[in-house]
């Protein structure tokens, strides 16, 4: 496994972090390296990702109208 050294990190960047990481109950280190794997995913990950998560809203909600009609009825009535 690599290692990486960041140097000259803003403190406030640092505070930040290490709050973050308080907050989700990880080491700064941990959280750290959660938030790089997320950051350096692939597109394609993050996409898929996403329409599983479309494809569980539609079927727990079923698929919303659109609301392009709705918003010029009501930009008409002013």
């Amino acid at each position: 496994m690599a290692t990486l050294t960041i140097r000259r990190l803003p403190e406030e960047v640092y505070d930040s972090l290490k709050e973050r990481a308080r907050n989700n109950g990880r080491s700064l280190e941990a959280e750290a390296r959660e938030i790089l794997a997320e950051r350096a995913r692939p597109v394609d990950a993050l996409v898929d990702d996403l329409r599983a998560f479309h494809a569980e809203m539609v079927a727990a909600h079923g698929l919303l109208p659109d609301s392009t009609l709705l918003i010029r009825q009501m930009r008409d009535e002013e």
